[in-house]
C-alpha cells in the first residue's frame, strides 16, 4: 500500500474515534450505555442488524468457498436466507422482553440466577471464538495488500496479524468502550455504507480486467467481462448447489445448516439489542432487523460474483491455488490503485468493527447484570455499573486478539459457531412457547449439551487414549478416486501453470534448504513437474474424495509403531475402475493391508448414535457427513428438555404469568405510557388469553395477527426473489 491508502485508514479511524468520544458525554444510566435509550428508528436498527450480522469473514468465507466451489459457494454464509422471515417475529420478542440481557430472561423465565451466569459463561466464549474469526478474517486480506506475510519492526520480522489486529482493537476499544450502543450504532450507520461498497467495488475493476486481459479493450465494454467469465469457467460453476459427490454445498447440507441457525440464531446475545431490544417501537425492531439482513444477503451475490471474476481472472495465481481466503486481498492488490487498496482494507475493517462493537457492548452487559450485580453488588451506582462495563469490554477484546492470534482457520471457525448455540437453544425455545418447562429441565439439558457435544469429546481421548486405536472406532467412508476427461478450458490452462509455479517454488525451497544436491529428493517428494497445458486438449481431472473419519474430528491416519502419523503410507485401488459414463470413471481406494491406523482430534460421541441403527457409513459423501453433524446436536436437547419438564415440579405460577404477559404487552414508543400498560398487564394476568393459539393449555403462542403473517409471508418471497437474483446475475453473458 502506498501514502494514500493509509490516509483513508487514518481520516477512517479518527471519525471512529470522534463518534465515540462525542457519544459518551450523553451517558448516564445502564440503559442508556447497553441499549442506547431504546429510542433507536429503523434507519439505525436496519445498519445496527445489517453491521452486527456482517463480519469481516462473511466476504472472506463467501471469496473462499464460491472460488473453491463455485456459485454454490455462497451458502457459507447465505444459509442464513431463510432464517430471516421468522426475525419478522423473533424482532417482536426482543422489544416485548423490555430486559437488557437475554441473561435476564433466563434468570426471570426459569428463577436461577445460576442460568443467568451459564448463558453469561456461553455468550462469551461464542463471541470471543466469533470476533477471533472476524480479526483472523482481517489477518488473511490484509498479508497480499500490504505486500506480505510479516513485517519488519525494530529489525525483527513479525506476522502481520501480530500488528494490524491490536492496532483495530484499540480502536474499537476507543469508541465502542467509551461510547456504548449508541456510538455503536452511529458508527454501524457508516460502516454499513462501507460494506456495502465493499460489495461491489470489485466487480467493475475486475471485469475490467477480463477484458483487458482476454478481449479487446478496444471494442468491448464492462459487459463483456461477464461473456469473458463464462467462456473461461465450465458450467458447473454456475450451478446454485452441489450437485456432485464432492460438493462441500448439496441441498442437504444447505438445509440443515439454515435449521440449525434458525434455532441458534435467536440466542445469540447481541439479538436483545440489534434483534430489536434497543428499538423505539415494535414496528422499528421489525423492519429493522428484517430489512438489515437482507441488506447481507444482497451483498452475499456481490460476494459472489466477485470471486467468480477473480476465479477468471487469476486461476493461475499461486498464492490463491496455495489459499483461498487470500482471494479479497490478492484481487484487491492486483485492481486497484493507490487510495482504493485503503479505502477496500477500510470497508473491510468496518464489516469488522461493526461487528465487534454489538458483540462487545452485550458481553459487558452479561458480566455486568448477570454476575456483578446477581452476586457481587446488586445495589452499586449506575456509574460504577457503566465503569466496570468499560473495563470488561476492554478484557474481551484483549481476549479476543489472543484467540485470534492461535486459531487462523477462517472456515472452519465460522463451521462451530454455527454449532455452539444448540448450548442453550432448546430451554429458550421450550420457555418461550411452553408455560410447563422448568428449572431442572433446564440446568440438565444446558449440561447435557455442553457434557455430550462439547465437554466428553474432548476428555475421553485423553483419558481412555486406547480409543483412538480402537478397530470398531476408526470408520471412514470409501475413498473414492474420480476422473472426469473432457476438454481444457481456459482456467484448466491457468490452474495447470499455477500447478506447475507451485511445484518449482517447492523444489526451490526445498534445494535451498538442502543443498543442490537434493533436487532428486525433491522430486522424489513432490512428485514430477506436472506437464503444461494447451486449451482443447483432453484433460483428465482427478478428485478424491472420502476417507473421512466416522467417529474422529481430526481423521483417521496411518501411523508408525509410535502412532505417529507417516506420509507415506498411500491409499491404492482396490479394484479396477467402474465407468460411470463416457468420461467419468471411477475408482475405490484402500490402505494396503496391515497399515496401522489411528484417531485423531474430538471423539464425535454423536455419532455412536448413527451406528446404533445401522447405519452404513461408507457411501455416504463428505457433505453427508457434514451433514449428520446437526441432526443429533438438534434433536437430542428438545427432547430431553421435554421429557423432563414433564416429570419436575413446574416454576412459580406468579412468575411465568408476569413473564408472559409482559412478553403479550405491546410496546408502547413513549416510555411512560408503556410503563402503565405493563403495569396494567401484571394486575391482570389473563389479560391476553383471548388471543391465546390453544385456550386452556400450557402452551403460550398467540394467534398470528395479520401484520404478523403479511410480513412472514413477504420475506419467504423476497427470499426467492434473492436466490433468482443471484442466479441471474450469474447467468449474464451466458
Amino acid at each position: 500500500m502506498e501514502w494514500q491508502d493509509y490516509l483513508v485508514l487514518v481520516v477512517y479511524f479518527l471519525v471512529m474515534a470522534t463518534i465515540g468520544v462525542l457519544s459518551m458525554l450523553r451517558i448516564k444510566r445502564q440503559e442508556d450505555y447497553f441499549m442506547g435509550g431504546r429510542t433507536f428508528g429503523k434507519l439505525l436498527q436496519t445498519f445496527a442488524a445489517f453491521g452486527a450480522g456482517t463480519g469481516s469473514s462473511d466476504p472472506i468465507n463467501t471469496a473462499r468457498t464460491t472460488f473453491t466451489s463455485g456459485l454454490s459457494g455462497m451458502w457459507s454464509i447465505m444459509s442464513w436466507l431463510f432464517v430471516t422471515p421468522f426475525y419478522w417475529i423473533a424482532g417482536v420478542w426482543y422489544r416485548r422482553m423490555r430486559l437488557l440481557t437475554l441473561g435476564d430472561w433466563f434468570v426471570e423465565r426459569y428463577e436461577s440466577k445460576g442460568l443467568g451466569v451459564a448463558y453469561t459463561i456461553f455468550g462469551l466464549l461464542f463471541f470471543i471464538l466469533y470476533m477471533a474469526m472476524l480479526f483472523t478474517a482481517i489477518a488473511k486480506y490484509a498479508a497480499p495488500m500490504i505486500g506480505g506475510d510479516e513485517v519488519v519492526l525494530a529489525g525483527t520480522a513479525v506476522k502481520m496479524e501480530y500488528v494490524l489486529v491490536p492496532i483495530i482493537a484499540v480502536i474499537v476499544i476507543v469508541y465502542g468502550v467509551l461510547g456504548g450502543l449508541t456510538a455503536a450504532y452511529w458508527t454501524d450507520l457508516i460502516q454499513g455504507l462501507c460494506i456495502i461498497a465493499l460489495s461491489v467495488l470489485l466487480i467493475p475493476f475486475g471485469l475490467s480486467a477480463l477484458v483487458e486481459k482476454f478481449g479487446d479493450p478496444a471494442s468491448q465494454g464492462l459487459f463483456d467481462g461477464f461473456r469473458i467469465m463464462h467462456e473461461r469457467l465450465p458450467d458447473a460453476m454456475f450451478t446454485i448447489v452441489g450437485t456432485t459427490r464432492a460438493s462441500e454445498f448439496p441441498i442437504h447440507y444447505v438445509a440443515i445448516v439454515a435449521l440449525t441457525l434458525l434455532l441458534g440464531a435467536v440466542v445469540m446475545p447481541h439479538f436483545i439489542a440489534t434483534g430489536g431490544g434497543s428499538a423505539k417501537s415494535e414496528t422499528n425492531a421489525r423492519v429493522g432487523l428484517v430489512t438489515g439482513n437482507f441488506f447481507k444477503r444482497f451483498c452475499t451475490i456481490g460476494w459472489a460474483l466477485t470471486a467468480l471474476i477473480v476465479l477468471a481472472l487469476m486461476a493461475d495465481n499461486p498464492v490463491l491455488k496455495a489459499d483461498p481466503d487470500k482471494v479479497w486481498g490478492v484481487a484487491s492488490l492486483e485492481l486497484f490503485g493507490a487510495g482504493l487498496r485503503g479505502l477496500m482494507l477500510a470497508c473491510l475493517l468496518a464489516a469488522l468493527m461493526s461487528s465487534v462493537d454489538c458483540y462487545m457492548l452485550v458481553c459487558s452487559a452479561l458480566v455486568v447484570r448477570n454476575v456483578y450485580a446477581a452476586y457481587v453488588k446488586e445495589d452499586a451506582s449506575e456509574k460504577e455499573y457503566i465503569t466496570l462495563a468499560r473495563i470488561t469490554g476492554a478484557v474481551i477484546i484483549a481476549g479476543t486478539v489472543l484467540m485470534s492470534w492461535v486459531q487462523m482457520n477462517v472456515f472452519k471457525q465460522l463451521q462451530l459457531t454455527w454449532i455452539f448455540p444448540t448450548l442453550v437453544a432448546a430451554p429458550f425455545w421450550v420457555g418461550m412457547y411452553w408455560r410447563r418447562a422448568t428449572r431442572v429441565a433446564a440446568w440438565w439439558t444446558v449440561g447435557f449439551s455442553a457434557t455430550v457435544f462439547f465437554i466428553l469429546p474432548l476428555l475421553l481421548p485423553v483419558v481412555v487414549p486406547g480409543l483412538r486405536d480402537r478397530p470398531g472406532l476408526l470408520a471412514a467412508n470409501q475413498i473414492v478416486r474420480t476422473t472426469v476427461t473432457r476438454q481444457a478450458v481456459a482456467i484448466d490452462v491457468a490452474g495447470r501453470e499455477a500447478e506447475i509455479a507451485v511445484w518449482h517454488d517447492k523444489v526451490r525451497e526445498w534445494v535451498e534448504n538442502e543443498g543442490p544436491q537434493s533436487e532428486q529428493s525433491a522430486i522424489e517428494k513432490f512428485g514430477p513437474c506436472p506437464e503444461p497445458l494447451q486449451q482443447r486438449d483432453m484433460v483428465s481431472n482427478e478428485e478424491t474424495t472420502g476417507g473421512t473419519a466416522v467417529f474422529w474430528s481430526g481423521g483417521v491416519k496411518p501411523v508408525d509403531a509410535d502412532g505417529e502419523p507417516v506420509n507415506n503410507v498411500k491409499p491404492q485401488p482396490a479394484g479396477p475402475p467402474r465407468q460411470v459414463d463416457e468420461s467419468t470413471t471411477e475408482v475405490v481406494l484402500q490402505y494396503p493391508e496391515g497399515t496401522r491406523l489411528r484417531g485423531f482430534g474430538m471423539f464425535k460421541l454423536d455419532f455412536l448414535v448413527y451406528r446404533l441403527f445401522g447405519m452404513d457409513f461408507t457411501t455416504k459423501s463428505n457433505a453427508m457427513f457434514a451433514t449428520l453433524d446437526f441432526p443429533v446436536k438438534i434433536v437430542a436437547p428438545f427432547v430431553l428438555m421435554i421429557l423432563l419438564s414433564l416429570i419436575t415440579r413446574r416454576n412459580s405460577k406468579e412468575v411465568l404469568d408476569r413473564l408472559y404477559v409482559r412478553m403479550k404487552t405491546p410496546v408502547d414508543p413513549d416510555p411512560e405510557i408503556d410503563k402503565r400498560e405493563v403495569e396494567k398487564s401484571y394486575a391482570d394476568p389473563s389479560r391476553f388469553d383471548h388471543r391465546k393459539l390453544l385456550p386452556g393449555t400450557d402452551f403460550e403462542a398467540q394467534r398470528p395477527t395479520v401484520t404478523d403473517a403479511a410480513g412472514f409471508i413477504t420475506c419467504f418471497v423476497v427470499c426467492f426473489l434473492i436466490i433468482l437474483l443471484a442466479i441471474g446475475v450469474a447467468m449474464i453473458g451466458r
